[in-house]
């Protein structure tokens, strides 16, 4: 019933080979280039490779929709090809241009920019030339709900000026990233979800301070997470998306596609882990007995596939009620895995730790930032708590009369 198409065979194999081939072993020289770099947040020359790379095969821009900026294909047959870059989840998203938050902006700028900023900002992401940051987090409210964001954009007569601070923007930190995509109150007195706008703001604009990285789990990642304040930042009236009051309704349609997106790649860490976890446990000695003997590996194990199965199935049928009915008609199926998927890879990175002993904790392994990464998911596009509230309103609505 969720068979993809032969298209989305292809690029499933396709990308398969890419992994072995290229990204795999790039692991080791990513390691070492960064450690060499000096910095968290440097653009490794490996990196570089691997895009061309990916190019050159026609294995870019795979998550775009639209067959005018990628292939064209469907959340059904995107998911698969998410999942395979989640085995090696540092370096293979972004080696073929399918990294957050780059697709959600990337998706953002073609449905509700303008001419020029396709051309500035839209067409260079797409290439892969630039970086973006989305600006929606901030320190001072709960950013779960997204009403309660609290920046000024003071109307001018020719634009808006920004006041606010903002954290947890995500490629704030990137060497290439010119543009943020940012969220504030135009209209405070209106309807609540009225009430928010998004203006493209280049990083580098008069006002505009990164301030900090964020380090996640003790991690600092190479993208970042960047705390960024805005001192009277003038932003033209031509830089406002779509329009006034219509930030949250875009957030919205920007969540939908990329939750889906996460999900598939957390599947394919889970996947990544258990490989490991049973390599591990084949290959190492206990009390005279091999690690993969005993009853409780074997139940991790087992429970492992299980799980990872049954999120797969969830995940990949969310894709297909999106591409049948739409993002809105599929809000509850994109909220339980949003549930499911990051709670189910870190229960399996875990345990793979476990068995690894003290070496899981360690750089050695990609599984302490496997997991790290996995908990922070949790909390990325809305915590657990928020999906969870929404399931439930949803199964009441069912039996109130």
């Amino acid at each position: 019933m969720l068979e993809t198409t032969e298209r989305g065979r292809d690029y499933q194999e396709r990308l398969k080979k890419f992994m072995d081939g290229f990204v795999y072993p790039a692991e080791s020289v990513y390691a070492e280039q960064m450690a060499a770099a000096g910095s968290p947040h440097s653009q490794p020359q490996i990196l570089e490779d691997l895009k061309a790379e990916a190019k050159s095969q026609g294995l870019w821009n795979l998550f775009h929709p639209d067959p005018e900026w990628g292939p064209g294909l469907t959340n059904l047959e995107y998911a698969p090809p998410a999942e395979i870059t989640g085995h090696s989840i540092e370096i293979a998203p972004e080696s073929i241009n399918c990294n957050a938050p780059d697709t959600g902006n990337m998706e953002v700028f073609t449905r509700f920019g303008t001419d020029e900023q396709k051309e500035m900002y839209l067409q260079p992401l797409l290439d892969g030339t630039i970086a973006s940051a989305f600006a929606m987090t901030e320190p001072a409210v709960a950013s779960s709900d997204a009403t309660n964001v609290e920046m000024r954009m003071d109307a001018t007569d020719d634009g808006f000026v920004l006041n606010g601070r903002k954290w947890f923007a995500s490629n704030g930190m990137h060497p290439n990233c010119r543009v943020l995509i940012v969220m504030g109150k135009t209209s405070p007195d209106a309807e609540v979800h009225r009430q928010q706008s998004m203006l493209v703001v280049p990083i580098d604009a008069p006002g505009v301070t990164v301030v900090r990285n964020l380090p996640v789990f003790g991690y600092h990642d190479r993208e970042g997470h960047a705390e960024i304040t805005f001192d009277n930042v003038h932003v033209p009236a031509k830089d406002i998306l779509k329009g006034e009051g219509e930030g949250f309704a875009i957030s919205q349609a920007r969540l939908g596609p990329g939750r889906i997106h996460h999900c598939m790649r957390a599947i394919g860490a889970a996947e990544r882990a258990l490989e490991l976890m049973v390599k591990r446990a084949e290959s190492r000695v206990t009390f005279g007995e091999k690690l993969s003997s005993r009853a409780n590996i074997q139940d991790w194990i087992a429970e492992a596939r299980i799980e990872i199965d049954q999120a797969r199935l969830l995940t990949l049928h969310a894709a297909d009620m999106m591409d049948k009915h739409g993002n809105k008609v599929a809000k509850n199926e994109i909220a339980e895995i949003k549930v499911v998927a990051p709670a189910m890879a870190l229960k399996i990175i875990d345990r793979a730790i476990q068995v690894h002993g003290g070496a899981g904790v360690t750089e050695d392994f990609p599984l302490a930032s496997m997991w790290a990464h996995m908990r922070t998911l949790r909390l990325a596009d809305g915590p657990d708590e928020v999906h969870k509230r929404s399931i439930a309103r949803n199964e009441m609505k069912k039996y109130r009369k």
